[in-house]
C-alpha cells in the first residue's frame, strides 16, 4: 500500500513537471510575440492575454492556466479567431453558471455584432476579463480577484454596449408627473429560456430605467397554452430566472430582484389550450 501511494504521488509529480515543461515553452513565447498582420483586436487581444498569462505564471504559479492563456494569446497573434472560454467547459459554482452564461451570451452578441472592429480594445479587454471571471470563478476562494475580474468585465462591456449603441437625441422634457419606467417585456421562442439578441437589448434596457429607479423590481416569467401546464409552470420560471440573471450581470443588485412564474395561467392572448402563442411567451420586469 505504502509502495503503490508512493508511486502514485512520484507520477503525479512527474506529470506535473512533463507539463511544466511543455508549457513553458508556451509562456516564454508569449512573453515577446509580436503580432503579424493580425487585425487591431486580436493585436489587443494578444496583449490582453499575454497581461492574464504572465500574471498566472509569475504572481500566482497558476502553470496550467498561464499555459491556456498563452495559447490563446498565440493564436491571436497569429490572427486566428479566439473565442470567449465556455462556461460548461470549467467547474464553476452551480449558483454562478447563470450569471456567467448570461454574460457570455451579452458578450458574443457584441462580438458577433461587429464589436471586434468598431471597438476592438474595448471588445477585447471584455473577452480576456470575462475569461479570467470564469477562472477565477472556478477556483472560488480568491474573492477580490473574483470580484476584481467581473468588475473589469462589467466594465468593458459598459463601454463596448455605449459604443454599439450611442445614445439618441434627448426628447423633449416632458410636462406633469413622469410616469414611472415599464414595464418591460422580453419574448421567448418556443419551448425556450434563452435570450435573444432583442431580449437582451430590452433587458439592458429594464436595467439603465433600474438603476435611476431604484425601486423593488418584479420579474414574471410566463409560458403559452402549448405542453402540460406544470412543464408550463417551470419553463416561466426559468425565462424568469434567465432575465434575472442579465439584470444581475448588467449590475442590478440580486436584492433588488424577485422572480416567479404564472405558467399559463396568465395569458397576453386568450388561446384554447395547447395552441402556440407567441406573446404568451414572455416575460414581464415591473418596478414595484
Amino acid at each position: 500500500m505504502a509502495f503503490h501511494s508512493s508511486m502514485k504521488f512520484l507520477f503525479a509529480g512527474a506529470t506535473a513537471l512533463l507539463v511544466a515543461a511543455c508549457g513553458t515553452a508556451n509562456i516564454d513565447h508569449v512573453r515577446t510575440a509580436q503580432p503579424t498582420g493580425a487585425s487591431p483586436f486580436n493585436v489587443a487581444l494578444t496583449n490582453e492575454y499575454r497581461e492574464l498569462a504572465v500574471y498566472e505564471a509569475d504572481k500566482m504559479y497558476d502553470w496550467p492556466d498561464s499555459v491556456t492563456w498563452s495559447k490563446k494569446g498565440l493564436a491571436a497573434a497569429n490572427n486566428q479567431l479566439v473565442l470567449p472560454e465556455q462556461v460548461g467547459d470549467w467547474n464553476v459554482p452551480a449558483d454562478k453558471v447563470g450569471e456567467l452564461t448570461t454574460a457570455r451570451q451579452r458578450l458574443v452578441t457584441a462580438l458577433d455584432g461587429s464589436a471586434r472592429t468598431k471597438l476592438p480594445a474595448d471588445a477585447a479587454r471584455a473577452q480576456a476579463m470575462f475569461d479570467c471571471w470564469v477562472e477565477q470563478q472556478e477556483e472560488n476562494w480568491q474573492f477580490d480577484h473574483i470580484a476584481a475580474c467581473r468588475k473589469g468585465f462589467m466594465d468593458a462591456m459598459e463601454k463596448v454596449d455605449a459604443g454599439m449603441n450611442p445614445p439618441k437625441a434627448a426628447a423633449p422634457a416632458p410636462t406633469g408627473t413622469p410616469a414611472p419606467a415599464g414595464p418591460y417585456t422580453v419574448y421567448f421562442a418556443f419551448d425556450s429560456a434563452n435570450l435573444s439578441a432583442e431580449g437582451l437589448r430590452i433587458v439592458r434596457t429594464a436595467a439603465d430605467a433600474a438603476r435611476n429607479e431604484k425601486a423593488p423590481i418584479a420579474v414574471v416569467g410566463h409560458a403559452d397554452a402549448a405542453g402540460p401546464s406544470d412543464y408550463n409552470m417551470r419553463l416561466s420560471l426559468r425565462r424568469a430566472q434567465a432575465v434575472r440573471d442579465a439584470l444581475i450581470a448588467d449590475g442590478i443588485p440580486v436584492s433588488r430582484i424577485t422572480a416567479s412564474g404564472q405558467g399559463e395561467g396568465d395569458l397576453a392572448v386568450p388561446t384554447a389550450d395547447g395552441v402556440r402563442e407567441q406573446r404568451n411567451r414572455r416575460v414581464v420586469v415591473l418596478f414595484r
